[in-house]
């Protein structure tokens, strides 16, 4: 079972929008330098449809987009959410931030509209730094992935 330990309003995850960042625990992947480990613990509350559907009413028209920072314990899980609002809230963008290298098999990538993969690896830095290991993707209605990183360069 997903759970979330707590959410942000977000200007900088999703280019051109205002994202809500939920933040999933008991990840496995334990990156070096990580920012959240409070994360690695399986802790907080579930994130299930109720879950979606209370924030959607509490945050409503402030955001434009629901990214899920996490999940790679149960990417199952991860892509039905995003299924749900997809198909219950269809006003917003989905996103998924996976700490992995490769997108897991259970992910349907038409069922979001940005994917960001890659551990944090602090001496390539995060996306606004050129050599990151880091990407972001816009996903196409047809799943195609574009890789939209450079955005994040300054030039």
């Amino acid at each position: 079972m997903l759970k979330y330990v707590n959410t942000d309003i977000v200007f900088q995850e999703i280019p051109d929008e205002v994202t809500l960042a939920i933040n999933i625990s008991n990840c496995p992947c334990h990156c070096p330098g990580c920012h959240s480990h409070y994360l690695w613990e399986d802790i907080g509350l579930p994130l299930n449809t109720e879950a979606i559907d209370h924030f959607v009413e509490e945050y409503g028209t402030d955001i434009t987009c629901i990214s899920f920072m996490g999940g790679d314990s149960d990417p199952k899980s991860v892509n039905m959410l995003a299924q749900y609002i997809h198909e219950e809230h269809p006003q917003f963008k989905v996103a998924w931030y996976s700490g992995k290298t490769v997108i897991s098999a259970a992910i349907n990538k038409k069922d979001f509209d940005y994917i960001k993969i890659g551990p944090f690896i602090r001496h390539l830095g995060p996306l606004k730094n050129p050599k990151t290991n880091q990407r972001l993707y816009r996903i196409s209605d047809t799943g195609d992935m574009e890789d939209i990183t450079s955005i994040f360069w300054r030039k």
